[in-house]
């Protein structure tokens, strides 16, 4: 494998799994950074801002696929647009890009970005690959450590997850990106589906800790979505790594 990959995202969360991947798997590493930062053995870091549309075109320039995994909380269409615009400038061959299972279903403004991101990569003219994924372990641990800070624990009532380890989509990214274009691929998520209740009451067991819990319910919208649970894809692919096999690795 001698390709050329601009990877965007590659210093995040699910970006650090991915780059020793990319690397292993024999390709040539562009990243793009928005700051400078010195290249690294099989890593070369270029500047650039997507949402700005800042540094992207020479960025994609010479890259046979692009992998594009950054993200924030608001502004992903626009930054998108701006990736997918460049790549097809450029010739890509292939763009692949992460998205969030309920993508299309759950009105908040995090997933109708992601919704929008899919519809830039869709209408690009770059042949496409779409991986929808659930919300990572590392951001329900964030989440779930948050709220057992407080002396009474909310439990949102109805709230169900089904979390998923960062390695598991990274590595089912990479391959993603060396197979053919592929459009929306089967979802990915966790082993499991955790009530929020189910979560917390892991972490703080981990901890060797214990709190009461009392029950929310998550108001409008965004509550009935997750009621019904619209956030869920029963059909996906799952990991194999759990909730539990997480907490034993990252809580002491």
């Amino acid at each position: 494998m001698t390709s050329a990959i601009l990877l965007t995202g590659g210093t995040g969360t699910l970006g650090r799994h991915v780059t020793p991947l990319l690397c292993a798997a024999g390709y040539k590493v562009r990243s793009l950074s928005r700051q400078a930062r010195p290249d690294t053995d099989g890593v070369e870091y270029v500047v650039g801002d997507l949402l700005k549309d800042e540094g992207i075109e020479p960025a994609v320039a010479g890259a046979e696929v692009v992998l594009h995994l950054a993200g924030s909380a608001k502004g992903d269409d626009a930054a998108t647009r701006n990736l997918a615009r460049a790549a097809a400038h450029a010739g890509v061959r292939h763009l692949v890009c992460i998205s969030v299972i309920g993508a299309d279903k759950v009105p908040i403004g995090y997933f109708r970005a992601k919704l929008g991101a899919e519809r830039a990569v869709a209408d690009s003219g770059v042949p496409w690959t779409v991986l929808r994924a659930a919300q990572f372990h590392d951001l329900t641990l964030t989440a779930v450590r948050a709220m057992a800070r407080l002396p009474l624990v909310p439990a949102p009532g109805g709230l169900r997850l089904q979390p998923v380890d960062a390695r598991d989509v990274a590595a089912r990214l990479v391959e993603l990106a060396g197979g053919d274009p592929a459009g929306r691929v089967a979802g990915l998520a966790g082993p499991r589906v955790y009530t929020m209740a189910d979560l917390t009451r892991g972490y703080l067991q981990a901890r060797g800790k214990r709190r009461p819990m009392f029950p929310v319910r998550v108001p409008g919208g965004p509550g009935r979505a997750y009621r019904s649970g619209a956030n869920l894809d029963l059909d996906a692919d799952r990991g194999t790594r759990s909730w539990e096999d997480f907490l034993a690795e990252r809580v002491r």
